[in-house]
């Protein structure tokens, strides 16, 4: 598994990259220093909630700061399908105004990106798992076959 330095730098990028955007992107939520991330929000999304449009981004900030620690922490492949969802989720809003849509294609290319990750996560845990296991022949190795 170590030996495969171009699988662990990618995934390397993948983890940190999502883990720390998402973790900003939420942190930014509370701040509206990169955007006001209200203009992106559905008027109908709080209308139906009951709630003003800053709570609603405020919880999503919580929501997107605790997705991006476990990203980077042991639970990256739940997270990552967790920002997978949450991006497409973001990406229907979007669409649903008809506005946004570049910001929508965007978010879509990013959970593709998610999704990679949390796939790269599974093959990475389950290489770790074989070689743990003394009675697994190296051609097995999901690593090892990637070569």
């Amino acid at each position: 598994m170590h030996s495969n330095l171009r699988f662990n730098q990618t995934w390397w990028t993948l983890r940190v990259g999502l883990g720390l955007c998402a973790i900003f992107a939420g942190l930014d939520k509370f701040l509206n220093l990169l955007t006001n991330w209200e203009m992106y929000l559905n008027p109908l999304i709080p209308r139906v909630l009951h709630i003003s449009a800053p709570a609603f981004m405020h919880i999503a900030g919580v929501v997107e700061m605790i997705v991006g620690i476990m990203v980077i922490t042991r639970f990256t492949r739940y997270a990552a399908y967790v920002i997978m969802a949450w991006l497409l989720a973001i990406s229907l809003n979007l669409v649903t105004q008809g506005q946004f849509l570049d910001i929508a294609v965007r978010d879509i290319e990013l959970s593709l990106g998610a999704f990679v990750l949390a796939r790269l996560t599974e093959v990475r845990e389950e290489a770790f798992a074989n070689a743990e296991s003394p009675a697994v022949a190296p051609e097995t190795n999901p690593i090892q076959r990637l070569a």
